[in-house]
């Protein structure tokens, strides 16, 4: 009976990761700019994992900025890491997108994507944030934005694998054991 409780929790501990179906919508074919106005074809990423992350330049977080960077400038061969300013937390990210990407570039050296501010959340969520929030769309986990700096994770096919929580280190091995 022990062993049978054991197999269980075992099983529902690792159905989250496990438990997927093809998404209804592609990744891909979202669009979306970047902080400069330019659109970014996601398309051109397929093969590579991307970290999709709300950012934020006046939070307790924005130290992870040089984690992030860290992070792809590792495993840039084989993850985009990509940041998404919002200002619904706090308002944490109230600069203009030359204040921004100022503040990035000066403080953290950053190099990987940055996209236009959007809203993660409530009625003006932006149709990224839609298909890596609701299972309807990506296939595999439905969650909501808690903070900033959470995470988001996707395979090189365009599949969810996981979300981050804010106090989730970008260099933790929840993340990176994904990218090896």
């Amino acid at each position: 009976m022990k062993k049978l409780l054991i197999l269980s929790i075992m099983f529902s501990i690792f159905s989250k990761s496990v438990a997927q179906t093809n998404p209804s919508e592609s990744i891909y074919a979202i669009k979306i700019n970047s902080l400069e106005g330019k659109p970014i074809d996601l398309s051109t990423l397929k093969g590579k994992h991307i970290l999709f992350v709300n950012t934020a330049s006046k939070c307790g977080f924005t130290k992870q900025y040089e984690d992030l960077q860290n992070l792809y400038d590792t495993h840039k061969d084989k993850l985009m890491v990509i940041g998404l300013p919002c200002n619904q937390f706090g308002g944490q990210e109230p600069g203009t997108v030359k204040e921004i990407q100022t503040f990035c570039q000066q403080n953290y050296g950053v190099t990987f994507l940055m996209t236009e501010k959007i809203d993660v959340k409530g009625n003006n969520q932006h149709p990224l944030y839609q298909w890596l929030t609701q299972k309807e769309k990506n296939g595999s986990s439905s969650s909501t934005v808690k903070w900033n700096f959470q995470k988001y994770l996707v395979d090189g096919q365009g599949h969810l694998v996981d979300y981050y929580y804010s106090i989730t280190n970008p260099l933790s091995d929840q993340i990176t054991n994904h990218i090896k």
